[in-house]
């Protein structure tokens, strides 16, 4: 009789939460649905440019589904410029081949460089048959491969590790003044604190100062612990890596606190995390998003983790200098700047006087 009882008081309280009924089945049927489109994109054929390569090799690429490019010159940036996966050119001088591998993405470069030197192979097989039929079974000549960012040994873990640092700087900062701000609402200090002269913007600002410095201590300790213990590849400046991951975790501060508004408890402000943070690790480079719907892409770039996860993974795997991800940090900038604002706004339905 006793459980009985405990259990339809359990049923009605859940009952009356709509916000918990809702996420606990409608919060796994969105996330299965953004994987279901992420894992079912397009395949997007990788790009080689070609240059003093021979008609019959190229028609070899394009039945092996590469997309070639004919280049009249090769330049020293040509594969950055010309947006290229590889760049396959021939040595006057030692009369071999040379594929340079951009490798921003191990699982394609590895892909590509696997077609190259598979239709190759077969190619130079084929010349050797017509030449001699006794050269049947003999290997082919190696082309020789140079890599843009990284090298022969760069794992997929190399490319993925920047993008897991800014993650988990995001998602604990987020949960961290989420809980804090909605802590101090429940035991009545915000509605106090309301009620004096004081202004909603400077109630935001000592929070985020507050919080901040935390955040600060946080995302220093995460960043040097990754690259000085765990031996995180680090080509650029770790200073312009800490500054990035700070910026991110400004956005994450002003949005837990903003979110935090809209909780009645630590368990509903739990419930903002499969709507708000897991998906940001979708749009965050992990998946690529060219073979993504447009729709989808469209989606991750109003993610904060979209433009982080670019910022690092171009500062920390290719070495590049705070000048070449300027948008990066303006997008984090202005997302901190709207939740700040959209902060200022929320706190005025606690202001009773």
């Amino acid at each position: 009789m006793r459980i009985s009882a405990l259990i339809k008081r359990i049923l009605r309280q859940l009952l009356r939460d709509k916000r918990t009924l809702a996420l606990m089945f409608v919060a796994p049927l969105l996330i299965l649905t953004l994987m279901y489109f992420l894992f079912n994109g397009n395949t997007v054929d990788p790009k080689l440019g070609v240059v003093g390569i021979e008609e019959q090799l190229v028609d070899g690429f394009k039945k092996a589904d590469i997309q070639v490019i004919n280049l009249e010159k090769a330049k020293h940036d040509s594969v950055i410029d010309q947006d290229l996966d590889g760049l396959l050119q021939a040595d006057p001088d030692s009369g071999k081949m040379i594929l340079t591998l951009r490798n921003d993405d191990t699982s394609k470069a590895k892909a590509l460089q696997m077609k190259v030197n598979q239709v190759s192979a077969a190619q130079m097989q084929k010349k050797l048959i017509q030449q001699n039929p006794a050269a049947a079974g003999m290997a082919a000549e190696q082309i020789d491969t140079k890599y843009v960012y990284g090298n022969k040994n760069t794992v997929f873990f190399d490319v993925l590790s920047p993008i897991l640092v800014g993650y988990f700087v995001f998602f604990f900062v987020f949960i961290i003044s989420g809980i804090g701000l909605l802590r101090e609402r429940t035991t009545g200090t915000l509605e106090r604190l309301m009620s004096t002269p004081i202004r909603r913007w400077e109630i935001v600002t000592a929070y985020l100062t507050g919080y901040g410095i935390f955040a600060v201590i946080q995302t220093v300790i995460v960043v040097l612990y990754a690259i000085n213990v765990l031996d995180i590849v680090l080509a650029g400046s770790i200073f312009h890596v800490i500054l990035i991951n700070l910026l991110l975790a400004l956005v994450a501060l002003s949005l837990g606190i903003l979110l935090s508004s809209f909780a009645a408890s630590e368990f509903q402000m739990i419930q903002f995390i499969p709507v708000v943070v897991i998906p940001q690790v979708f749009f965050a480079g992990i998946f690529p998003l060219e073979g993504m719907a447009d729709w989808l892409q469209g989606i991750a770039k109003i993610m904060p983790m979209y433009y982080a996860g670019d910022a690092l993974k171009s500062v920390m795997y290719k070495g590049m200098r705070l000048s070449d991800i300027s948008t990066d940090l303006i997008a984090l900038v202005i997302f901190a700047v709207i939740f700040i604002v959209l902060n200022i706004f929320a706190l005025k339905k606690y202001r009773t006087l």
